[in-house]
C-alpha cells in the first residue's frame, strides 16, 4: 500500500493510539492509508521516546525548510480568515493570493509548490464552499432548532412515523462537465447539445435509505406537490408519514395546506427560510447532477427525462448510497 503523501503529527498519534487500543496493524494501516512498515516505525518511535513526542516529524538532511518561523497554527490563522482582510476583492484564498501575501508580509521568496505543501501539513485542503444566503437569519434557525425540531421528533415517536425530507429541482439539458486527463495546454472538447430545456423533478429521501421520486415536464405547482404527497401515503398505507420541506410557494399554498390538514396520517413541517443546507434531499440532486448525469449526452427533453429516471431508479435501489447521502446533511442526525 502506498503511503499518504504527508502525515501530520495528529494522524500519527491517532494511528498509534488505535493500535494501542487493540486494533491490528493491518486494520489501522488500511484505515489511514499508510504502509504497515511506516506504522511499525511510528510505533517504534513512540515506545523508544516514551510517548507522542516520538511522533514529531524528524528533521531531514539538506537545506533548511523555508518559512519555519510560521507554525501550522499561524498558517491556519491566515487561511481561515477572509482574504478580503488582506485587500482582495473576495473572501476566498488561492495559492497565488497566499503566495503574494507571504512575499509581501514576510519578504520571503517561496514557490507556490512549497505553499501548497505547508497548507497540506496544516491540515488544510482546497474546497468548494457551500452557498449561504444573505437573507438567512441565524436567530430564526436557532428558534427552529428549539421549537420545530422537537415537534418533529415527538411526532415521529408518537405515531412511529416514517420521516422523509422532500425537495424539487430542475434537471438541465446543459450537462455539468467532468474532468479528464489531457495534454497540458490542450483543453479537450466534449460534444453536448446546444438546445435549452429542463425537466422538473421531485424526490423524498429518508435515513433508512429509501428514495421516492417523480419527474415532470412542466413547472411544479401545488397540484404536483399534493400528488407527490399522495404517492408517499400510498407507499406506506398503514403508517404515518412526516415530511420536512422548504417554504417554497407550492408547499405553503392554501391548496397544499388544506390537503395536508385533511390527511390524518400526514404531518408536514417546513424548514427555516433560505436553509437548503438543512435539507438532506438537496444532496440527492447534487449527486444526480454532478455524478450520475455528469457529461450526459441527452439531446432532447425526452432523452433527458428517460436518462434521469433511469439514474434515479438505480439510486433508489442502493440504500447504502442513499444513507450516505442523507447523513451528509448537517442536521440529518438531529432529524433521524
Amino acid at each position: 500500500m502506498r503511503d499518504a503523501k504527508y502525515s501530520t503529527k495528529d494522524v500519527r498519534v491517532r494511528a498509534v493510539q488505535a493500535v494501542l487500543d487493540g486494533l491490528t496493524v493491518v486494520q489501522v494501516a488500511n484505515a489511514y492509508q499508510v504502509n504497515r512498515t511506516t506504522l511499525h516505525r511510528w510505533l517504534a518511535r513512540y515506545h523508544a521516546q516514551g510517548g507522542n513526542e516520538g511522533l514529531c516529524r524528524q528533521p531531514g538532511s539538506g537545506r533548511p525548510r523555508k518559512l519555519e518561523e510560521l507554525t501550522l497554527e499561524q498558517w491556519r490563522d491566515i487561511v481561515l480568515h477572509p482574504a478580503s482582510n488582506f485587500g482582495f476583492e473576495t473572501d476566498f484564498w488561492t495559492s497565488r493570493r497566499l503566495h503574494q501575501v507571504i512575499q509581501e508580509e514576510l519578504g520571503e521568496v517561496i514557490s507556490q509548490r512549497t505553499i501548497l505543501r505547508r497548507l497540506q501539513e496544516a491540515g488544510l485542503s482546497y474546497q468548494k464552499p457551500e452557498r449561504e444566503y444573505f437573507q438567512l437569519d441565524p436567530e430564526i434557525r436557532q428558534e427552529w432548532l428549539k421549537t420545530t425540531l422537537p415537534r418533529i421528533r415527538r411526532t415521529v415517536r408518537k405515531f412511529r412515523a416514517i420521516l422523509y425530507c422532500e425537495d424539487e429541482a430542475s434537471i438541465s439539458l446543459t450537462a455539468f462537465l467532468g474532468k479528464t486527463w489531457a495534454l497540458r495546454g490542450q483543453t479537450p472538447k466534449q460534444r453536448v447539445t446546444g438546445k435549452r430545456g429542463t425537466v422538473s423533478a421531485m424526490s423524498a429521501i429518508n435515513g433508512q435509505g429509501r428514495l421516492v421520486f417523480r419527474l415532470h415536464e412542466k413547472r411544479i405547482t401545488s397540484i404536483e406537490v399534493i400528488d407527490f404527497l399522495k404517492q408517499l401515503l400510498r407507499h406506506h398505507r398503514q403508517r404515518h408519514i412526516v415530511v420536512v420541506m422548504d417554504q417554497a410557494p407550492p408547499h405553503t399554498s392554501q391548496l397544499t395546506t388544506t390537503f395536508v390538514d385533511s390527511q390524518p396520517r400526514l404531518h408536514v413541517f417546513t424548514l427555516p427560510a433560505y436553509s437548503p443546507d438543512w435539507n438532506p434531499d438537496e444532496k440527492v440532486w447534487n449527486h444526480l447532477k454532478h455524478q450520475e448525469l455528469k457529461s450526459h449526452q441527452a439531446k432532447t427533453k425526452d432523452e433527458l427525462k428517460a436518462l434521469a429516471e433511469s439514474k434515479l431508479s438505480k439510486m433508489a435501489k442502493d440504500p447504502h448510497l442513499l444513507r450516505g447521502i442523507f447523513f451528509r446533511c448537517c442536521v440529518a442526525d438531529l432529524l433521524s
